[in-house]
């Protein structure tokens, strides 16, 4: 930092020094007004008369416009990150350092994010950049460094090189996709069609007509930066996101207005993402948890009571199939390590012989030998003839375990396609939402 080597301890001595930043997740109290919000983020804030004339005057200077009074719950995602810049520009930065700024604006705020970011560069305020979107980064950056896997592994000038040569630097030419006999595929098992819903996530990303099919014994990987519309479509098939009946089918049967433990009678089992709170219940035991999504496909009730005998089995047979480290099946999920709940919850689904499996983030934060284990696993139940669809950030992890691959990105998804001959470069497009190429529109 200015010539000399710079690793601040804390927050605070980083903004001393001149850096602030924008974060992608934003840090605002929505039942507190901007100039309050604005307050809390600076080390001595002036009064606050004083403090909401300096936001309005500096949200004017940048084309950013600001009422200090509002409520920051009811503003929009691009005003609540103007929120963010504006507490930021009052530090006077030296360095401005943006996370994926694009992700929740519309591309009307994405204009008016980039002129202020010109503005400010004109002005002598370096700024770091980080964003998968290649285009934006050609269109607004100077020099561009590209990670892999936490190394740097290239430099470049973005307005020089394509789209297409940095996303090969990005996903790495090194992904080669195994070997996978042709085995013929069953009938489809599920069927999306015309899927479009809004988030019920706030600030998630609603889904755009949605489109792909999977027959049994096929894995569908489908790939994409998080906060792509993947939990929504992981929530639009598990049924806990409702859509028109015909917008998804399970065996042929119209499902899209069904619940979850209908979805579950009627064949498709899930697994979302977080593992404490959603896929599993922290402070209920793993017999517990077993009975929450197995009691339908299990049989773990008897008119209307609960099998704790059958249930503690299954729970049992999960752990033994699934080498679940707990010292037995009374322990509360919480008091797993993240690796070995996630085998439990996996575990949960693939044993209930489902026709139709979904997962998000199969082997999210867990050791090599137990992601193995659950990709083997995963396998093991399309060959069963289930049809799969993962949903997965882990591109080598997708390639190793997918007959079709497909990317989302802002809630749309490219067509699905083989992924034997699918090159590192078209794979990049893809993920980095390159809908005006003819990769995307393949098939279409």
């Amino acid at each position: 930092m200015r010539g000399a080597p710079y690793a601040p301890a804390q927050p605070a001595e980083a903004r001393r020094s001149g850096v602030a930043m924008v974060f992608q997740h934003f840090s605002l109290f929505d039942a507190l007004n901007v100039a309050e919000n604005v307050a809390l983020g600076m080390e001595t804030p002036p009064p606050m008369q004083e403090l909401s004339a300096r936001i309005k005057a500096v949200s004017e200077e940048y084309g950013l416009p600001l009422d200090p009074s509002r409520m920051v719950g009811d503003l929009s995602a691009g005003e609540r990150q103007r929120v963010e810049i504006i507490r930021c520009l009052l530090q006077d930065p030296k360095l401005l350092i943006m996370d994926e700024p694009t992700s929740v604006l519309t591309p009307q705020e994405v204009e008016i994010l980039f002129q202020t970011l010109r503005q400010l560069a004109r002005e002598g305020t370096a700024i770091l950049y980080i964003s998968h979107k290649l285009e934006e980064i050609r269109a607004l950056c100077d020099e561009a460094t590209i990670l892999r896997r936490g190394k740097v592994v290239a430099t470049c000038t973005p307005r020089e090189v394509s789209a297409r040569e940095m996303a090969e630097l990005m996903v790495g030419a090194t992904l080669t996709p195994p070997a996978r006999a042709d085995k013929p595929k069953g009938e489809v098992a599920l069927e999306v069609a015309g899927l479009s819903v809004a988030s019920p996530i706030p600030f998630g990303t609603s889904l755009k007509d949605i489109r792909f099919s999977v027959a049994k014994g096929e894995v569908l990987g489908i790939a994409g930066v998080a906060g792509n519309g993947q939990d929504e479509l992981l929530l639009a098939l598990s049924g806990e996101l409702r859509s028109a009946p015909a917008a998804v089918r399970i065996n042929g049967q119209e499902a899209g207005h069904l619940g979850p433990n209908t979805r579950r009678a009627a064949g498709l089992v899930a697994a979302p993402e977080e593992r404490l709170g959603h896929a599993a219940a922290p402070d209920m035991t793993l017999t517990e948890n077993a009975l929450l999504s197995g009691v339908v496909r299990k049989g773990l009730t008897r008119q209307g009571f609960i099998d704790w005998g059958a249930t503690r089995r299954f729970a049992a047979e999960i752990i033994r199939t699934f080498d679940v480290r707990t010292p037995g099946t009374e322990v509360a999920a919480r008091a797993l390590s993240g690796g070995n709940l996630q085998k439990f919850v996996v575990g949960r689904e693939l044993s209930q012989t489902p026709s139709v499996i979904v997962i998000n983030q199969p082997t999210w934060g867990v050791d090599a030998a137990a992601a193995a284990a659950i990709r083997q696993a995963i396998l093991d139940r399309a060959a069963e003839g289930a049809a799969v669809v993962v949903i997965s950030q882990d591109l080598d992890e997708l390639l190793e375990i997918s007959d079709n691959f497909a990317a989302l990105n802002e809630g749309r998804l490219t067509a699905p396609r083989p992924v034997q001959g699918l090159s590192i470069e078209e794979i990049g497009l893809m993920m980095g939402g390159a809908h005006g190429m003819e990769v995307a529109h393949h098939g279409h």
